[in-house]
């Protein structure tokens, strides 16, 4: 059986991350600089500042966090429409915990909530079908917001809810997806990077022939990674094995959840209810084909169809969350950063997120 203290053994650990440094420094080496890869999974981000480990290769690694929070990749204008849904009257609003707290325009879902506002917070989207079925004289509305771990589950939900002819349940759905995003990222240029870490949750659906195209046609190499220590150490040491083997190549280092061919079940779901769609990314404007929105055999669930929502143009900040998940300036470059922006009085989603850079950043990497 899989033994997964193995994964986290501090003693391996130690290890693992010499055997990173001295990769590494035959790297610097050879190409006169150190490696950069992005991580485009926010537990990856949190992982990485949590156990330490971008602190310990910060001399010897540059570890970029992308956009791979869904919060924090959502644009203002559908944050302020979600909290604008609120407002409606006899309306419950069903959403994860992290949107609770993210600042739109004028106000957040928390003090929606405080001031009266039915809105609660659910553990899976499975739950808010529920509560239509148990509310039938109310409007029950999910934020649905997620990269492809998540839309499965949404997709889940919404036909429960045709199963039980729910007439009340509906769903607004902001979903990103993963290879518009890294293609986005690649054909900006504003990044050079050496290499991918691909996200670990993701791929379980995806599988890792989905990422083909990223050596294919951009000759940039990736590894699929788990989430210990030494599962994320590993993932560095194949890229800097990759590089300095002068190959380009996609690796799978999480074998025993990531397949080839990924979740065929959980594709052909999406597939049987939604469609590609074109998707507005926090600092990358919109993205084409970077989203799935429900087909129109099942709009009589989609919560945009559905509501009619204006809003003002969003409130300019000096918040930078924009750039840090483009990967072009870290938390601390950003002048709100643990001044005006804190935990506890967010100003950008990037501070709310559980798997946010500028949280991760705050919590285990700050000075002071």
């Amino acid at each position: 059986m899989l033994n997964m203290d193995h994964f986290s053994d501090p003693s391996l650990t130690r290890i693992s991350v010499e055997a990173v440094i001295e990769l590494a420094t035959r790297f610097k080496e050879e190409k006169g600089r150190i490696p950069v890869f992005m991580e485009v999974c926010g537990s990856h981000t949190m992982a990485f500042a949590k156990t330490g480990i971008k602190t310990r290769l910060k001399d010897f690694v540059q570890l970029i966090a992308g956009p791979g929070c869904p919060v924090c990749v959502t644009d203002q204008k559908s944050i302020d429409s979600m909290i604008q849904l609120s407002e409606g009257s006899n309306r419950i609003l069903c959403t994860f915990g992290d949107m609770m707290r993210v600042p739109g325009s004028k106000f957040t879902l928390m003090k929606a909530k405080t001031e009266g506002k039915d809105i609660r917070v659910v553990y899976s989207p499975l739950e808010s079908v529920r509560i239509a079925e148990e509310n039938p004289d109310k409007e029950v509305i999910f934020l649905g917001i997620g990269f492809e771990t998540t839309i499965p589950i949404l997709v889940l939900a919404i036909r429960e809810a045709e199963k039980k002819g729910l007439q009340n349940y509906s769903m607004w759905m902001t979903t990103k997806l993963v290879e518009p995003v890294l293609r986005a990222l690649l054909d900006s240029g504003e990044v050079n990077l050496d290499g991918f870490l691909l996200p670990g949750h993701v791929s379980v659906v995806l599988g890792k022939r989905s990422y083909d195209f990223l050596a294919e046609e951009y000759g940039i190499s990736g590894v699929i990674s788990g989430f210990e220590p030494i599962q994320l150490l590993s993932g560095i040491y194949k890229l800097l094995q990759l590089h300095l083997g002068k190959k380009v190549d996609i690796l799978n280092d999480y074998t025993y959840m990531v397949k080839d061919e990924g979740n065929v079940v959980a594709q052909r779901l999406m597939e049987e209810y939604l469609e590609p769609n074109d998707e507005e990314w926090r600092g990358m404007s919109t993205i084409p084909g970077s989203g799935l929105i429900l087909k129109e055999k099942y709009a009589s669930f989609d919560a945009k169809k559905k509501f009619e929502i204006i809003i003002d143009e969003p409130r300019k900040t000096k918040c930078r969350c924009g750039e840090i998940i483009r990967g072009l300036i870290t938390p601390e470059e950003c002048v709100l950063f643990n001044k005006a922006c804190t935990p506890t009085y967010p100003i950008g989603p990037c501070m709310v997120s559980t798997e946010g850079t500028c949280a991760a950043h705050f919590q285990y990497m700050r000075e002071g």
